[in-house]
């Protein structure tokens, strides 16, 4: 659980920055909102990454994905190894067209794919895709430098999202273009619709087929992936605002604060205002 203070991300120029870790040790570290998208390469390392409230272990040869509007932070002394990929909407949008599939399926449900082992062979194809990048931001401006960046990106988001298990199965194949474009709905409107069939409508398939590719593609149904992004969105609301739940409950498009707190204490056993209990009492 979180027991520090929340800040924002810091502001990078040209929403790109990347950085080699080297033994990093964290301490008292903060909880970050991610505003900038991110990906850490672990190369090897011990100790706890915390994604809103999911633990990790940290073991070495791994990836986290972490969205824009996560919060996330480090046990104290983490130590790890690897880079720090981070990366704006405005910077991505340089990338070719061709990769958006890619960053769609890694970041528009990121709990989805937070993280990914990879085998030897991966993990060595993009430590060296990492190096490239990492020189070209240090070296001298030169005309399309910022081009040229987000195409080594786009390599990376291409490389990541084969590792993914959602991925495996051919880009253009019916059921995976449904999918995509179903947690890119999601994404931008969990906070205004709720319900399984408005999201069918809007892809032109029934309800049912929508749950049965969701549930092919990750081992979710599409009602389970709808209430996972807005139980995300309550409990950072809940953590680190200082909203109240009748606030938050029609900031989420439900009817009534009674309407919000059973479907929260359904998903989660526990009531909005336990919830926020929990971490009002952390450090008294």
């Amino acid at each position: 659980m979180y027991d520090e203070t929340l800040i924002l991300d810091k502001e990078i120029k040209d929403s790109f920055q990347v950085k080699k870790l080297t033994q990093s040790v964290f301490g008292e570290a903060d909880v970050i909102s991610v505003t900038y998208n991110r990906v850490l390469i672990i190369h090897e390392g011990k100790g706890t990454l915390i994604i809103d409230d999911n633990e990790f272990d940290i073991e070495g040869s791994e990836v986290f994905v972490i969205s824009k509007g996560q919060v996330f932070s480090f046990s104290y002394q983490t130590k790890w190894s690897g880079f720090e990929i981070s990366f704006g909407d405005c910077f991505w949008e340089r990338a070719p067209s061709s990769a958006s599939n890619c960053k769609l399926l890694l970041f528009n449900d990121a709990a989805l794919h937070q993280r990914l082992s990879l085998k030897e062979k991966d993990f060595y194809e993009l430590n060296a895709i990492c190096e490239i990048l990492l020189k070209e931001s240090i070296s001298n401006d030169y005309p399309n430098k910022l081009d040229a960046m987000a195409a080594y990106l786009k390599i990376l988001m291409i490389k990541l999202a084969n590792a993914a298990p959602a991925f495996q199965e051919s880009l253009d194949d019916f059921d995976n273009q449904i999918y995509r474009r179903f947690l890119e709905l999601v994404n931008k409107q969990y906070n205004q619709m709720h319900d399984v069939s408005y999201y069918a409508d809007q892809l032109m398939v029934t309800p049912r087929k929508l749950s049965e590719i969701s549930k092919k593609k990750s081992g979710k149904g599409a009602k389970e992936i709808i209430a996972g992004q807005v139980i995300a969105e309550s409990k950072r609301q809940l953590q680190f605002s200082a909203k109240t739940i009748k606030e938050i409950a029609y900031q989420l498009s439900f009817s009534t604060p009674e309407q919000f707190s059973h479907f929260f204490k359904k998903q989660t056993n526990t009531s909005p205002l336990d919830y926020r209990k929990i971490f009002v009492n952390i450090g008294r």
